[in-house]
């Protein structure tokens, strides 16, 4: 049987169809969470963050006719809706939460708590850096470069013109050049990718 692509599994979620929802949260949880983290620098506060856009996405299906390839970026335009929001959402979304059945246990994060810490700080440290940019900046650094989404898709999930989201791009790496100088190395792949195998 082939495996279903994300528009053939929108279409069934569009419908009300919970185990082909299950299907994406389970393909795209982990980047949604990732995302949260790199914007935050807090484990905990990204997985509520995490339910919060999932939430969020279930409520809004039946309005939305989303192509294959743009489901995951539609999922990290919620996300950084919610990251905006995000002191209100969390208010509002754990009431929903708290009423719906316990999941499967998962993986359990204590077991590696040194690491998480650590990546915490330096994500922090990062943070501090990138905080300097305008919020449309940071917006775009951080789908473009953390989460490497395609000036396109990024132009997709916020709503604007893609030569904006080249420009910002270019904006916001020189002004890390000035500001950072050698701690721009940071915010290259390599943190990235060795959070996502975690």
């Amino acid at each position: 049987m082939r495996r279903l692509d994300d528009g053939d599994l929108w279409s069934q979620v569009r419908r009300g169809a919970t185990d082909a929802f299950a299907v994406l949260f389970d393909r795209h949880a982990g980047v949604v969470y990732t995302y949260c983290f790199r914007r935050t620098a807090d484990w905990s506060v990204a997985e509520d963050l995490t339910s919060v856009v999932f939430l969020e996405t279930w409520r809004r299906r039946a309005a939305l006719d989303l192509p294959a390839t743009k489901v995951l970026p539609w999922l990290l335009g919620v996300a950084t809706n919610v990251l905006r929001n995000q002191r209100r959402s969390l208010r509002r979304y754990q009431a929903a939460l708290n009423r719906l059945p316990p999941l499967e246990p998962e993986r359990d994060f204590a077991e590696d708590l040194t690491q998480r810490l650590a990546d915490e700080q330096h994500m922090r440290e990062l943070l501090i850096l990138v905080g300097r940019l305008p919020q449309a900046e940071q917006e775009t650094l951080a789908l473009c470069v953390w989460q490497g989404l395609s000036c396109a898709d990024a132009a997709f999930v916020l709503d604007v013109p893609e030569g904006t989201v080249r420009s910002r791009l270019f904006r916001a790496r020189e002004s890390l050049r000035e500001l950072g100088g050698q701690a721009v190395a940071g915010l290259d792949a390599t943190t990235v990718e060795r959070i996502d195998a975690r």
